[in-house]
């Protein structure tokens, strides 16, 4: 028998579907979904628990036409699946395949590119503002987590969408708070009723008719209204929403297709800004996302079995554990040190610390903007905040890293996690950008660690630092190499010469290191010896050991993971200039002037040039020069180092 999900190629042909299909319809996409993760890794709980909710979407209104805007979006799975994607899923988050997020140029019914929390509001109401204006009657559905509520974001548009009463539905997935089933079942019955037309049209007629008796018609209608709000306030949850200019409902089950779809349909048929409140589970449907959803919100490939992670690479320790690790050693020792992350405690590593020093230990929600200023806030009375967060995340607070921290010149240490290419999550979340929007930033050190060992020597100077310092570091394992046992402070500014040569200085930073060593030694197998640097610093450079050796070799090849836009070699090239190299012949390495898509780390460090075979390419180049055919050696690069 053909499955239900095999028949469905656009939302018009789940609207075919009869109501008691829907249920079926939801386990075989759980099914998929969980067989594709599985092999693919992705976000797995967030997606299992709106898979009824994302059905009854579809069912009720009509996408692309009625825009549907997805929070964060990396709970589109579903959506994907009902829009057409069914044979391209098994692609999901890898090179040219689907995105693990809403993308607008891979489905119309993708009406906003999203990776980021607490977007979704403003940009419906843009939205739903837009088609008031060419009078329109289509709706807007903006589908928002309860963890994204944290984010000031959207409360601003919560607000104004209030006061502009325009037509607009926000979905409030709430999948942490949890209602009694009495209590459940009452109120779920109380919204459907209370949205349905009867109920509506008679609240609307009643109002008009309190209003027009003299004297006492408005006030008759306030007393009506307020008893309204206090037998739903006591209730519900939702007097907030109601007082930002919302009409509330729910809480409704998340799981019922029939209550989700009923309480829809007559949704569709209300006008003005309404909120309705669905509670979910994460993971619904498969037990060990049940249980520990966290762990399965962003997970690599499992067994379905067991959910036991599939093993990768040689349990190497990563970035994120060695940062959490150090950390803690150096808390130990100073009480003054403040871990702050902003809901990221088990992604920057910092779990072990918030059980060891609970006290000095701040997850205060998808609120960079907070993070910061709170940050600015301790490091004024005397604390030692370190601020960890993912590098595309402290894009958000650029104004208060610039106006909190740097001009005020406080010593708050930005550890920024997930530093250049990180693969499957793709162009929201690459952190590609930090040497560019931090370097230029008066007061500010940047910094960037070669491999483990530095790195934990790189934590230890931050913490010491008593200016505004980051350090940038990336996603996955480090090299394996042997960690010192004492922890030292660094001297700031001062890069390492790693190997010297007479032919080409090669200027590497963090990620960017050990394949440019790599570079250097598949170009002496061929008679070329290239100088390579361990630079450290994005800001301050070396000045001084970097113009000596770029003036003695006269060929320079800066080497980052970072947009080349006011980045490590913009940095460079702006020091040559400062000390009037002008005879140097320098190149760079780097991320193009693009946004760059979803693949393995791997794969995009390849196409972008950053890896062993793009640098000694260049290089090579670089060496030979007019020479190359003088050698015989046509196309040099690919014919000789990257055999």
């Amino acid at each position: 028998m053909e499955k239900l999900l095999d028949q469905i190629g656009s939302p018009d042909d789940l609207k075919e579907l009869k109501r008691d299909q829907l249920p079926l319809l939801a386990v075989e996409i759980r099914k998929e979904i969980i067989k594709t993760v599985s092999r693919t890794g992705g976000h797995l709980a967030s997606n299992l628990g709106v898979v009824e909710l994302t059905i009854a979407l579809h069912y009720v209104f009509n996408s692309p036409t009625d825009k549907l805007i997805w929070d964060v979006g990396h709970q589109t799975y579903t959506h994907k699946l009902l829009t057409g994607r069914k044979r391209r899923f098994k692609t999901l988050r890898q090179f040219g395949g689907l995105s693990g997020f809403p993308k607008r140029d891979e489905s119309p019914h993708d009406c906003f590119d999203a990776g980021h929390s607490s977007t979704s509001i403003s940009s419906a109401l843009g939205m739903a503002v837009a088609r008031s204006l060419t009078e329109d009657k289509q709706r807007v559905i903006a589908i928002i987590g309860d963890g994204s509520m944290t984010g000031g974001l959207a409360f601003e548009g919560l607000n104004q969408a209030g006061h502009l009463g325009k037509d607009l539905i926000v979905v409030l997935n709430d999948n942490e708070m949890s209602i009694s089933p009495n209590v459940g079942a009452l109120s779920s019955y109380l919204s459907r009723v209370m949205t349905g037309r009867f109920v509506n049209r008679f609240r609307s007629e009643m109002k008009a008719f309190l209003q027009t008796l003299p004297g006492i018609g408005k006030s008759m209608y306030k007393i009506a209204k307020q008893a309204e709000e206090s037998f739903k306030g006591f209730l519900t949850p939702g007097v907030l929403f109601e007082e930002l200019g919302f009409q509330y409902i729910g809480p409704i089950e998340g799981h019922r297709l029939d209550h989700l779809v009923e309480t829809f349909s007559n949704v569709a048929k209300m006008d003005g800004p309404i909120l309705v409140h669905v509670l979910t589970k994460k993971g619904k449907g498969y037990y060990p996302a049940e249980s520990d959803p966290a762990r399965f919100h962003g997970v690599g490939p499992f067994e379905i079995e067991t959910g036991r992670l599939h093993k990768k690479g040689d349990g190497l320790p990563t970035y994120s554990g060695v940062f959490g690790e150090t950390l803690v050693q150096l808390a130990e020792e100073d009480d003054k040190i403040i871990a702050i992350t902003a809901a990221m405690e088990d992604g920057t590593g910092l779990r072990g610390y918030s059980k060891r020093f609970p006290e000095r230990f701040f997850d205060i929600g998808i609120a960079e903007q907070h993070a910061v200023s709170f940050a600015a806030g301790l490091a004024l009375e005397g604390f030692k905040p370190v601020l960890a967060i993912y590098s595309t995340f402290l894009q958000r607070a650029y104004d208060q890293v610039q106006q909190d921290v740097c001009l005020q010149n406080l010593p708050v240490v930005f550890a920024l996690d997930r530093g250049g290419i990180v693969g499957s999550d793709g162009p929201t979340h690459h952190g590609l950008f930090d040497f560019s929007y931090l370097r230029h930033l008066p007061n500010m050190v940047v910094m960037a660690p070669k491999d483990e060992n530095e790195f934990q020597h790189m934590v230890k100077t931050a913490v010491e630092w008593e200016k505004p310092i980051a350090f940038r570091y990336p996603r996955g394992a480090g090299y394996g190499v042997k960690m010192d046992r004492k922890l030292r402070s660094l001297e700031v500014g001062k890069g390492e010469v790693l190997l010297e040569g007479e032919d080409l200085l090669i200027l590497a930073i963090g990620s960017t290191v050990y394949p440019s060593l790599e570079a250097a030694q598949r170009l002496r197998e061929h008679g070329m010896r290239a100088s390579v640097i361990n630079c450290r610093f994005v800001k301050p450079l070396d000045g001084e050991l970097i113009c000596t050796m770029a003036e003695k070799l006269g060929k320079v090849l800066t080497v980052e993971e970072n947009v080349l836009d006011g980045g490590f070699g913009s940095a460079v090239l702006e020091l040559f200039q400062e000390r009037e190299l002008s005879e140097v012949k320098v190149r760079r390495i780097g991320i193009p002037d693009q946004f760059v898509e979803h693949g393995s780390q791997e794969t995009l460090r390849g196409r972008c040039g950053i890896n062993t075979e793009g640098i000694a390419e260049v290089a090579g180049e670089m060496v030979l020069g007019a020479q190359r055919e003088k050698h015989g050696v046509m196309g040099f690069g690919k014919r000789i180092i990257l055999k």
